[in-house]
């Protein structure tokens, strides 16, 4: 039969293990939100990469000139820079309020 000292020890070696379990599955958690939410971020830039690139032929005609695929990528940067902007703005409103 175990001594009280030994179940002591056992009882601290099994609460660590449920406190590392309890751990992992938090981080398991945020890691697969993360993922999933970076995943629909992707399809989101997609389909609107394929929308842009539509638009852009329709406008600029089908056979991509380099100067249309340099209007393209000036348009999607400034898009992308501009958005990025706003987005930092808003976190920084935010982040005062709190």
């Amino acid at each position: 039969m175990a001594s009280n000292n030994e179940k002591s020890k056992y009882k601290k070696i099994n609460d660590q293990i449920k406190k590392d379990a309890l751990g992992f599955k938090k981080q398991f958690a945020r890691k697969t939100f993360v993922l999933v939410t970076s995943a629909f971020g992707l399809i989101a830039a997609l389909a609107w990469n394929d929308l842009i690139k539509e638009i852009a032929e329709t406008i600029l005609g089908e056979h991509g000139s380099l100067f249309s695929q340099l209007i393209y990528a000036v348009t999607i940067t400034a898009l992308a820079v501009f958005v990025t902007y706003q987005l930092g703005k808003l976190a920084e409103d935010e982040k005062e309020k709190k």
